[in-house]
């Protein structure tokens, strides 16, 4: 599967754990990254300072859903699933 562009549900919806440029403590589920623009793209695309965890992440159905409000819901799931 592709990212649906315009989509930035991965740039909100999961915690970063690891620091992020202007967010030294990383980022809280549910919270707007610093770095997603007004149009939903990473402004860290393609930058060394984009996190690994982001690099990584790979859009799948199963977690992307059918559309943004699907992947939210459901990487808010894997979030609190996961959490510690």
């Amino acid at each position: 599967m592709n990212c649906r562009e315009g989509c930035g549900a991965c740039c909100i919806a999961p915690s970063i754990s690891s620091p992020l440029p202007g967010m030294p403590h990383g980022k809280p589920a549910g919270e707007r990254c610093l770095h997603l623009s007004v149009e939903q793209l990473c402004l860290l695309f393609g930058q060394p300072e984009r996190p690994a965890v982001c690099s990584d992440f790979k859009a799948d159905v199963e977690v992307c859903g059918t559309d943004q409000a699907d992947a939210i819901r459901l990487i808010g799931w894997w979030e609190q699933m996961t959490a510690a």
